[in-house]
């Protein structure tokens, strides 16, 4: 019982300090990441740090999982380094006893693990995407940015003013392109002013011309005005359909299509990984004072990276149709489950291929 509680203390002080490390490099990576989107104008830059918060918060699960996975092989390797595993084993307990206490202290995390692959990871999903939809959908004058030209939503119209602009209100020297019903519409302006018609925004154009083009024909219409109307805001905002990520894993099996078995196999997966791998890391952990004592981290690392390429694998051919959701979850957290016990088994009873010659030999 006290090698029990020492050990989930140390497992616990080892998570606590690799989860903040995590996190740190995580935020940093989809801080990039998110300014990267903004200056493309995927993302507004004045949700920069919500959409950076809902992403790091998606990605909790798979933090959490390669925390628990490090701290267990890390307080593992310090254990076979300081000579504590020879004592346990002196004491007659063997390695499979171990998972009884890193079990004790990894259940919480586990279903903390399963709470956000189920619940947190769509939510935050349906978060990113409302925000990308919102400014997507945003009207085309606000979407002007003085001495840039800008792209309406539909894509039939490109406005540019010049960055001398009077105030936020009215503009000076326009440049409109239009495409309308097969013509092309260019229009210029000395000047501009907003005007507020029935609830909705308009343009007024000042001083200015329009050049109607007709592609079939090659005809030019030219025409001077002193003032013209253009209406740059809609009445019905466009609808947005949700992706098989921001759906509720209870909707995912309303519609059972291939995409969203897929990423209902996925959520399901992720706790079932954390479990697995607990059981890896008891079967991998070994410390050689001869290959250095980083030898069982890099390991482990390199396996929790296959395993999640497994994983992403699985989730494409369930998605494409290749396999079943059942041989999706069986297929790989199955494999690795035999593979992380049948290690963890040879280990405990400490077999060697040499032994098992040497008997063989025998026999015969």
């Amino acid at each position: 019982m006290l090698f029990d509680s020492s050990i989930r203390k140390e497992l616990g002080r080892s998570f606590g300090a690799t989860l903040v490390v995590l996190i740190t490099v995580v935020m940093t990576m989809m801080l990039i990441r998110t300014l990267g989107q903004a200056t493309k104008g995927t993302v507004s830059p004045s949700d920069v740090m919500l959409v950076m918060g809902f992403t790091v918060l998606g990605q909790m699960s798979t933090i959490l999982t390669l925390s628990l996975f490090v701290a267990v092989v890390g307080t593992l390797s310090r254990m076979y380094r300081d000579s504590e595993m020879a004592i346990w084993f002196a004491s007659g307990q063997g390695l499979a006893s171990q998972l009884r206490p890193v079990l004790r202290f990894a259940w919480p995390i586990v279903a903390v693990i399963a709470v956000l692959a189920l619940l947190v990871w769509p939510w935050s999903n349906h978060q990113i995407q409302q925000l990308r939809a919102q400014f997507e959908q945003r009207s085309d004058i606000d979407r002007i940015a003085p001495g840039e030209f800008q792209e309406s939503s539909d894509g039939t119209r490109v406005i540019f003013i010049d960055k001398d602009t009077v105030t936020t209100e009215a503009a000076s020297n326009i440049f409109l392109v239009e495409q309308r019903q097969g013509r092309e519409y260019v229009t210029s302006a000395k000047s501009a002013h907003l005007e507020t018609v029935d609830g909705l925004r308009n343009a007024v154009l000042e001083n200015g011309q329009r050049v109607e083009t007709d592609p079939t024909t090659g005809q030019l219409k030219l025409t001077h005005f002193e003032a013209y109307t253009v209406r740059l805001e809609d009445n019905a905002p466009a609808k947005t359909s949700l992706t098989a990520r921001a759906l509720s894993t209870p909707e995912l099996f309303q519609a059972p299509n291939p995409v969203n078995l897929a990423e209902a196999g996925w959520r399901a997966g992720l706790p079932l990984a954390a479990l697995n791998l607990l059981v890896l890391a008891l079967a991998i952990t070994i410390v050689n004072p001869r290959a250095g004592q980083s030898t069982s981290l890099v390991v482990a690392l390199l396996a929790f990276v296959v395993y999640y390429n497994l994983m992403s694998v699985g989730q494409s051919w369930t998605a494409s149709g290749r396999i079943g959701l059942a041989g999706y979850v069986l297929g790989v957290h199955g494999s690795v489950f035999v593979l992380a016990a049948l290690g963890l088994t040879i280990r405990h009873h400490r077999w060697h291929i040499k032994d098992l010659w040497q008997r063989r030999g025998a026999t015969a």
